[in-house]
């Protein structure tokens, strides 16, 4: 009953939401103006969209760029336009704009125009963890409505492997079109990395052949009686024990660089080792993670997506997943197998992967023993072989020219009527 009474609030408000948008009619659509948000609302300056309105700007500085967020103070280039992500401010910005660029969902109401376009730059491609109806019975109906809503709305949706084409028919509730570009926010990852690794080191004030490991554990929301919740975050791994390791494998003098959620953020700020403070960077509030990556040596993670963009440019990835069997419990599945003995190779969940079975590149451990172990055992020949073998099974693209490919599209659709 209480779902019932949930799932008639949502649907009324989206409906009311609705009409806000058939309201905001009487405005012309501006056929130069792009409307861009991530996060729904919550992010800033950075992901995908970000590299694909630099690339736009540069193009054509004529192009007005909208960009919606709940926090207006957040930093943006002079040429953008911040618009508080409000109720009727945004039903006015997408209503009155020819382009929608976003990495997330529209909210459930939404309505387009016809001739206006939406480019969905998803927030993530290969994944650890499922989503949508992959989750099974944590999928909720609540979701499922959401997410089909804004499918039904998107006319391209980014995607960088055949993998995504296989799991993001049920993940995203989508049978539209795609765009097999690659991730724009890996073209920073593509290539020679050395003045990214120098511009993280002087704006911390690190050793020119300072080596950085970045921790970025997978950000995880639920919900609790329809309310949309944060998991807080405690962790167990021995970060000195860590840098100790990567001193001895790899050589050099190692820093630790922590994002997290910036929900979160407060939960690490009550982390306290005085003899480690001076080797611990603290980036979770920065818009841009990717930027980060381009100039680490190394990242660890739980079940974040961004292992995957990390091997990409063949960064040392190691997992620390300390309580798998409760969150494939909690999540309902994942899309790869953790089950078997940590002494094997991870293999894909083969409904997934139809033609072969494809193994997961990294190591996975659940304590500071067996991330010990997979550290020091670490076989830089090995890790590129078996990087360059998924890679190839998943047919993936990657090589630094997304964001081109997805302004050549926008601008396309920009003359379009």
């Amino acid at each position: 009953m209480r779902e019932k009474q949930y799932l008639f609030y949502r649907k009324t408000k989206a409906f009311i939401n609705s009409l806000c948008f058939y309201l905001c009619r009487i405005f012309a659509v501006k056929k130069n103006r792009i409307a861009v948000c991530t996060f729904e609302g919550k992010g800033g300056f950075g992901c995908n969209p970000k590299y694909v309105v630099e690339e736009l700007h540069k193009r054509n500085p004529s192009y007005e760029f909208i960009w919606l967020v709940n926090d207006t103070s957040k930093n943006f280039p002079e040429y953008i336009r911040v618009v508080p992500n409000t109720l009727f401010s945004r039903t006015y910005w997408l209503t009155t704009s020819k382009v929608w660029i976003d990495n997330y969902r529209k909210p459930y109401g939404t309505k387009k125009r016809k001739g206006q376009y939406y480019l969905n730059v998803n927030h993530y491609t290969l994944a650890i963890k499922t989503v949508g109806i992959w989750r099974g019975a944590g999928f909720s109906k609540m979701a499922y409505l959401v997410s089909k809503h804004d499918s039904n709305l998107i006319d391209d949706l980014v995607i960088d492997s055949a993998f995504c084409e296989r799991a993001f028919p049920k993940g995203l509730v989508y049978d539209g079109n795609y765009l097999k570009t690659g991730a724009p926010r890996c073209d920073v990852l593509f290539g020679e990395r050395e003045q990214k690794k120098a511009a993280f080191r002087i704006k911390h004030h690190l050793p020119e052949d300072a080596k950085v490991v970045m921790f970025a554990p997978t950000f995880r929301e639920g919900s609790v009686g329809g309310k949309r919740t944060v998991f807080s975050e405690i962790w167990t791994i021995d970060f000195d024990r860590l840098l100790h390791n990567l001193e001895l494998q790899f050589g050099g003098n190692w820093y630790l660089c922590i994002r997290v959620h910036p929900q979160l953020a407060d939960t690490f700020n009550e982390y306290r080792q005085e003899h480690l403070m001076h080797k611990i960077i603290d980036e979770s509030q920065a818009n841009d993670m990717y930027e980060i990556l381009a100039g680490m040596d190394a990242y660890i993670t739980d079940y974040s997506s961004a292992c995957f963009e990390a091997g990409f440019a063949e960064i040392p990835v190691f997992l620390y997943a300390d309580d798998i069997e409760q969150y494939t419990i909690d999540r309902g599945s994942l899309f790869w197998d953790f089950s078997k003995s940590k002494e094997q190779q991870i293999a894909c969940t083969l409904e997934i992967q139809k033609r072969k079975t494809t193994y997961l590149p990294f190591t996975m451990a659940t304590n500071n023993e067996e991330l010990e172990k997979n550290i020091r055992s670490f076989k830089e020949t090995q890790y590129h072989t078996r990087l360059q073998t998924f890679h190839e099974e998943i047919d993936l693209v990657f090589d630094g020219k997304a964001s081109e490919r997805l302004a050549d599209r926008v601008e396309e659709k920009m003359v379009m009527r």
